[in-house]
C-alpha cells in the first residue's frame, strides 16, 4: 500500500510578516492546506519549527496561553481536522536544533518535527531528546554562534509490519569563509561544509538504517546540480525523488524552484529514498511562484509531497 509523505520548511510559520515573527493566520493557513490533502499523509516533515521565543511570541495576544509553536501549529490542525467532522490522527515529534538568546526567553529557536498518523503507522523508535548533530564547524570560535544543525529520526512500522525509517533535517547554507566560496558562481550545494555534513548525514543513516528502507527529506539548501546533490544521488547511493519520477534534469539549477527570495527561484528541498523506495508519484507539488497551488504565500518555501511504497 502507498503512503503519502510532505516535506515543508515553514519558516517558522512567519511568512506573513516576511519572517519578522511567527503569525496565527500563517499557522492556520498551513494546517488548512496541509488537512485538505487527499489521501492524507502518513508523514509530515517540517524544517524551520521554533519552540518558545520572542520571535515566535511577539504577535501572540496578551494572556495568551504560553506554548511552544509546534503545540499552536497542532491546535490549529486538530480544528482543521475537527471541521471536516473527523478525530485527530496525528501524532507529533518535535526535535530542537538551536537557542539564540537566553534561556528564559530567546530571540529565537530552531528546530524540526515529524507529524505521524497513527491510524497508518506505528512509532517504534525515535530521537526526539537527542537529535543528532550533523553541523559542520568551518571556523572554531564561531562555534557558539552558528546554527546547529541536526537529523531527526524516526522508525515506523506500517499495518503490514513493514519498518520504514524516516530522517528529516535542514543543512547549513555555504560558509562564505571556504575559498571556494568565492571563485565559483553558484552557492547553494557547493560549500564544502555543506558536503561535510552531507557525508555525516549519510553515515548516521546508514548506522541506524542498516538494511530497512529509509526516507531522507527537507531543505538541503543544495541545488540538484551542486556538490551536495551529485554526493547524495551517487557516492551514498540516495535516489531522488523527482528525478526518478522525471521531474526534473538534475543538470538543470533551476528548474523546478522549491523556494524564492523576490524574484529569486531556488531548488533547496529535496526526497531521497533508498533502493528499498519506490516513488509512486508527487502529485499535489507545485513550483514556488504557482499561485494556483493551496500552499502558495504561506512560506518561502513549497512542500514536497510525494506517494511511495517500500519493502523490507
Amino acid at each position: 500500500m502507498a503512503l503519502r509523505i510532505v516535506s515543508y520548511n515553514v519558516r517558522y510559520f512567519s511568512h506573513a510578516l516576511r519572517g519578522l515573527a511567527s503569525t496565527e493566520r500563517s499557522t492556520r493557513g498551513i494546517a488548512r492546506a496541509l488537512t485538505a490533502l487527499d489521501p492524507r499523509p502518513a508523514i509530515i516533515c517540517l524544517q524551520e519549527v521554533e519552540t518558545y521565543s520572542m520571535r515566535s511570541r511577539l504577535t501572540a495576544k496578551r494572556g495568551a496561553p504560553k506554548v511552544t509553536q509546534l503545540e499552536a501549529f497542532m491546535f490549529a490542525l486538530e480544528r482543521e481536522v475537527a471541521a471536516l467532522g473527523e478525530e485527530m490522527p496525528y501524532e507529533a515529534f518535535y526535535f530542537r536544533a538551536h537557542r539564540y538568546g537566553p534561556a528564559r526567553l530567546p530571540i529565537y529557536t530552531t528546530g524540526l518535527a515529524i507529524l505521524v498518523d497513527t491510524r497508518q503507522l506505528t512509532v517504534s523508535a525515535h530521537n526526539q531528546h537527542q537529535p543528532h548533530a550533523i553541523t559542520h564547524h568551518h571556523v572554531a570560535r564561531f562555534r557558539d554562534q552558528k546554527q546547529t544543525r541536526v537529523c531527526a529520526h524516526m522508525r515506523v512500522v506500517d499495518r503490514d509490519g513493514r519498518a520504514l525509517h524516516v530522517f528529516n533535517t535542514h543543512l547549513s547554507l555555504p560558509t562564505p569563509f571556504a575559498k571556494q566560496f568565492w571563485t565559483v558562481r553558484e552557492k547553494m550545494g557547493h560549500g564544502a561544509n555543506q558536503l561535510a555534513e552531507a557525508r555525516s548525514l549519510c553515515a548516521f543513516i546508514r548506522e541506524l538504517a542498516g538494511t530497512d528502507p529509509f526516507i531522507v527529506c527537507g531543505d538541503f539548501n543544495s541545488a540538484p546540480t551542486s556538490p551536495v546533490y551529485h554526493f547524495l544521488t551517487g557516492e551514498a547511493g540516495l535516489v531522488g525523488a523527482q528525478h526518478h519520477l522525471g521531474l526534473i534534469d538534475p543538470t538543470v539549477r533551476k528548474g523546478f524552484p522549491t523556494a524564492g527570495l523576490a524574484r529569486l527561484r531556488m531548488h533547496l528541498d529535496h526526497l531521497f529514498g533508498s533502493d528499498g523506495v519506490r516513488w509512486v508519484d508527487m502529485d499535489g507539488t507545485r513550483p514556488f511562484g504557482d499561485r494556483q497551488g493551496p500552499f502558495h504565500g504561506l512560506s518561502d518555501h513549497v512542500p514536497l509531497i510525494a506517494r511511495f511504497d517500500h519493502r523490507t
